[in-house]
């Protein structure tokens, strides 16, 4: 079974002694982060939301309070608050409270990538139900009813695929990481 580089997670990866990397330096890191925020922003992400999942993506565990979310990122509280909000919404990150304290840390969900898009699964039953009555509504001859059609039956589509896509990772993330997959302190 391959194994995946703890440093990288990338299973073609290690370091010379089999162990982590060493952590990069506060510059490196920042500039990761904003490089990856501007991958995510040009994909549909908040600019802020994605600043925070990079942060959180790349912290030791994987969790974060927002007093070192907003030192690391040099943003304000109400900044942190709205991405994690946004971020919490999509199921990329939860919420939980800090041991014996009133305070919050955000953490990455498990498989955050596997939530997600599983919750678009829900975005799509939605959105089809929603161009349904387009249809019903216009007529199912008429020239948008036709192109409201082709919509539906891409939801429709991309929702039974997304099924065996969603299992075929499942199963591939155990050949990979084994039958619990990563582990926070596994991660960089």
């Amino acid at each position: 079974m391959p194994q995946a580089d703890r440093a990288t997670g990338d299973p073609n990866e290690a370091t010379r002694d089999g162990g982590p990397a060493a952590a990069p330096d506060e510059e490196r890191l920042s500039l990761f982060v904003e490089r990856f925020a501007a991958d995510m922003v040009e994909a549909g992400m908040p600019r802020m939301a994605a600043r925070v999942f990079g942060a959180l993506l790349s912290s030791p565990e994987g969790v974060l309070t927002s007093a070192q979310l907003s030192g690391q990122l040099r943003i304000s509280p109400a900044a942190v608050s709205g991405a994690i909000g946004y971020l919490v919404g999509i199921t990329l990150v939860r919420r939980e409270r800090e041991p014996g304290s009133r305070r919050d840390r955000y953490r990455l969900h498990p498989d955050q990538w596997y939530e997600a898009l599983t919750s678009r699964d829900a975005r799509l039953v939605r959105w089809s139900d929603t161009v349904r009555d387009g249809i019903a509504m216009l007529g199912p001859g008429t020239p948008p009813a036709r192109r409201m059609a082709e919509t539906l039956e891409f939801f429709d589509f991309m929702r039974r695929e997304m099924e065996s896509l969603l299992s075929r990772w499942r199963a591939h993330r155990e050949e990979v990481f084994g039958p619990a997959g990563p582990r926070p302190t596994d991660s960089a």
